[in-house]
This record gives structure tokens, C-alpha cells and sequence, in this order.
């Protein structure tokens, strides 16, 4: 059974930054596309950031230049360094694994998520 795990999050204040990483274990399928996602409470999951298998990137307009997601493909692993947070970037970050589907995948098109990790920027 596939599993995936994030780590890295926690509180930093308004201008630092951190970064997320997620490991992916036991899955047997070559994945296509690796991504991260966040949550507020009432609201729905956003897309980040998304990477494929080739390096090839994406990211949502209000992240773009703060953000970068890289995957070590060796060690079944991806990062999200984020920069210049601000408190609209608080919430509950999802990395997700997407065997097939569009560029840039959409939700639905991801299979399998992580538990997530919080990641908290105060003002």
C-alpha cells in the first residue's frame, strides 16, 4: 500500500521561510506528476504547485516567485521551498502523487494524498 508523508511545516512570522517535503513509499506505479496543495478551514483544497516527471513546473498565480518545488526522482521525494511568506499562506499543505491526467493536473487527478502539515505565518 502506497503512503505518503509530509514534514517540514511549522510557524514562522510574516517575511521568513520554510520548506515541506513529502516521501513517498510502497507505490509500484511510475508516478507522473507530484504536487502541493493547501487548506484553510471552510475553504477547498487549492493547487500550489505542481511538478512532473520530466522537472516541468507549475504554480498557482499567488505563489509564483515565493515558491519552488523540486522532486529527487531517486528517492521518491519532493520539496516545496517557500519564501516571502505572508499570513494568506497559512494553512494545512497536501502533497498529493497523480499517476496520469492533464498538465497541470487538477485535483481530481491525483490519486493518493499525504496527512499534511501545517505551516502557520503570523504578522
Amino acid at each position: 500500500q502506497g503512503r505518503l508523508v509530509e514534514s517540514g511545516g511549522g510557524s514562522v512570522q510574516s517575511g521568513g521561510s520554510l520548506s515541506v517535503s513529502c516521501a513517498a513509499s510502497g507505490y509500484s506505479q511510475k508516478s507522473y506528476c507530484w504536487g502541493w496543495f493547501r487548506q484553510t478551514p471552510g475553504k477547498q483544497r487549492e493547487g500550489v504547485a505542481s511538478i512532473d516527471s520530466n522537472g516541468r513546473t507549475s504554480y498557482a498565480g499567488s505563489v509564483r516567485g515565493r515558491f519552488t518545488i523540486s522532486r529527487d526522482n531517486a528517492k521518491n521525494a519532493m520539496s516545496l521551498q517557500i519564501n516571502t511568506l505572508t499570513p494568506e499562506d497559512t494553512g494545512m499543505y497536501y502533497c498529493g502523487i497523480a499517476f496520469s491526467g492533464p498538465w497541470p493536473p487538477t485535483p481530481v487527478d491525483y490519486s493518493y494524498w499525504g496527512q499534511g502539515t501545517q505551516v502557520t505565518v503570523s504578522s
